[in-house]
């Protein structure tokens, strides 16, 4: 066999391998490990997407621009008890045009400077307007410009569990993060610290520290919410995030703006304690949930209006009676409901009286000398705020 016969037998039996091999390659050919996603291009409308996609992405577009990320740096004393600054973050929003920005209490408090950047990078020093640490809510003001954007604020009184809402802050500095989720439940109460919370926002989206004091959004771009607080045992997001609803800081910023502080209105109670059914029949009442009086503020709306405080200790056996390391007083009112929503524990009482304004006049259900009845109280404003 001749060097071309030789090559041309070669060749051949080469090309039969490569075909072969090309053969089995594509008999066992596997699906591609890594989907292709078509991207969006600019010129595509919001609608070309999934729905929840498209509402998320027109929110964000329209609301990012109202959100801040707020630098407070306050001064503190180190191990050597020399003065040092300490930086917190947290977010806020613009919610009118005098360049008014809505965040939490606990971001600014204590703040000796206050520098806030807009989403593009934008930055602007800000000064404290005025805090209220019992709603945990603040305003700060920046120097309206040309393009400031201000947040449409919503009603929280129409929210409704299941509905679609959205948050967008700066966790852990991470500035204008947006996420997801729905409402999980309404009119939630939450203990931080010695103080309880009531009437929050419960959601899943996403709340993270430096989240704080930033908005919770609808479906439709409105504000229904403050991002106040999560529940959690690890420190970081387990679900369950708090928002202060809109409508209670609406009213709070609307005074922090006019006064620089917060205005509540009061009774007057003094001392009180929580009786419910078991404690009201074992010292000698109807079995009632609600709060009984020992004593009230003199000159206070509840001494005004009439409410009774206790006049004598209860006794069983001629010894003193206690209850939760307390003494029990006899002979004052105990306070039932308020407009007839039933108030079993002095922070649902109080809670029903802060959501009143100073001047109204509220229907107290009150049982006094084994009968029930109704005191008319004219509220007035609490004299031992002073922020």
């Amino acid at each position: 066999m001749n060097r071309a016969t030789r090559w041309s037998v070669l060749i051949t039996i080469a090309g039969i391998f490569a075909a072969g091999v090309v053969l089995g390659l594509w008999l066992n050919r596997q699906p591609p490990k890594v989907s292709h996603v078509e991207p969006v291009s600019p010129g595509k409308s919001y609608e070309a997407l999934e729905a929840g996609e498209a509402v998320v992405m027109r929110v964000y577009k329209a609301l990012s621009p109202t959100v801040v990320n707020i630098v407070a740096t306050s001064l503190s004393l180190n191990y050597w008890l020399k003065v040092v600054p300490e930086v917190g973050q947290g977010t806020g929003f613009v919610f009118d045009d005098q360049g008014h920005i809505l965040t939490n209490n606990h971001v600014v408090a204590n703040a000796k400077e206050l520098e806030v950047t807009f989403v593009g990078e934008r930055k602007a020093q800000a000064k404290l307007v005025g805090r209220d640490p019992l709603s945990d809510l603040a305003v700060i003001k920046v120097e309206p410009f040309d393009g400031m954007t201000v947040a449409t604020l919503g009603n929280s009184e129409s929210l409704a569990v299941g509905q679609r809402v959205i948050a967008i802050g700066n966790p852990f500095g991470f500035q204008h993060t947006v996420t997801s989720g729905f409402i999980s439940a309404l009119n939630r109460d939450l203990t931080v610290g010695q103080r309880t919370m009531m009437g929050l926002i419960q959601t899943d989206a996403a709340i993270n520290p430096g989240n704080s004091g930033g908005p919770l959004i609808n479906s439709r771009g409105e504000v229904v919410g403050i991002n106040t607080a999560i529940y959690t045992q690890s420190g970081g997001f387990v679900g369950l995030g708090f928002a202060m609803p809109i409508n209670r800081a609406k009213r709070v910023a609307a005074q922090l703006v006019r006064l620089g502080r917060a205005i509540y209105p009061w009774i007057g109670l003094r001392q009180w304690i929580e009786v419910d059914e078991d404690l009201s029949r074992k010292i000698g009442l109807l079995p009632v949930d609600g709060v009984l009086i020992y004593d009230l503020f003199p000159a206070s709306p509840g001494a005004i209006a009439g409410l009774r405080g206790g006049t004598h200790y209860a006794q069983f056996r001629g010894q003193q009676l206690g209850y939760r390391g307390r003494p029990v007083i006899l002979g004052g009112d105990v306070i039932l409901a308020v407009d007839g929503v039933p108030t079993p524990t002095y922070d649902e009482l109080t809670n029903a009286i802060i959501q009143k304004e100073v001047g109204d006049t509220v229907k107290l259900h009150v049982l006094r000398d084994g009968r029930k009845s109704t005191v008319p109280v004219e509220l007035a404003a609490d004299p031992r705020i002073q922020q």
